[in-house]
């Protein structure tokens, strides 16, 4: 009888909510795990939209006109472990719990200015982060030895240094987990940093 079950669909500790028309978080059923309101006129997301979830699992909220998430909007979810927010108007991003996995924000507005500092370094689950498409003119570190994916192809970075992937004072480190790495589409001419990508299992993608 909530109004998120009669605004979308809720199956078991599902909720759909595509396409509904949507311009704000609706009240989610206390036990909801997946929450997806994609194609909707969704503009902010506030810090009490998700109050309570302790079982949230994934956000999509993909494709809607997100400009700005209030700073405590999903970093006190324990279980969120992926959040998708690609094709939105994002200029920054919030913070973000430390059980996240996925993080995907392609194709917003973002800058390097709109990451906190050293933003995902205490993230050790986090595998997949996927920044492509904005205008981030660095590469976000220190990353996680979590990270598997790092996607931030078409955006302006131009340079980055020698410690941005590997320790430059361990040489035998083998950092196995990260094997793919997009940063085509970028003025950076990754042949200019060649002891950045040593302890890689292989080499970024981009221009050499």
């Amino acid at each position: 009888g909530l109004p998120s079950c009669l605004l979308c669909l809720c199956l078991g500790t599902s909720v759909y909510c595509d396409d509904a028309d949507l311009e704000h978080i609706p009240a989610l059923p206390p036990d909801t795990a997946y929450l997806y309101a994609r194609f909707n006129r969704i503009a902010a997301v506030r810090a009490g939209d998700f109050s309570g979830l302790e079982k949230l699992k994934r956000i999509d909220l993909s494709s809607n006109s997100i400009s700005w998430a209030d700073a405590d909007a999903f970093r006190l979810l324990p279980s969120l472990q992926e959040l998708l927010l690609p094709e939105n108007r994002l200029t920054a991003l919030p913070e973000l719990p430390r059980s996240i996995v996925r993080l995907d924000a392609r194709l917003n507005r973002i800058p390097s200015a709109g990451l906190r500092p050293e933003a995902f370094r205490d993230l050790k689950q986090l595998q997949f982060l996927h920044l492509s498409d904005n205008q981030l003119d660095f590469i976000p570190v220190p990353l996680p030895e979590s990270l598997r994916s790092l996607h931030l192809q078409n955006n302006n970075i131009q340079t980055m240094h020698e410690d941005t992937f590997c320790d430059s004072q361990d040489q035998g480190q083998i950092r196995r987990a990260l094997e793919d790495i997009r940063l085509d589409g970028n003025p950076i001419n990754l042949s200019l940093f060649p002891n950045a990508f040593f302890c890689l299992p292989r080499l970024p993608t981009g221009r050499f």
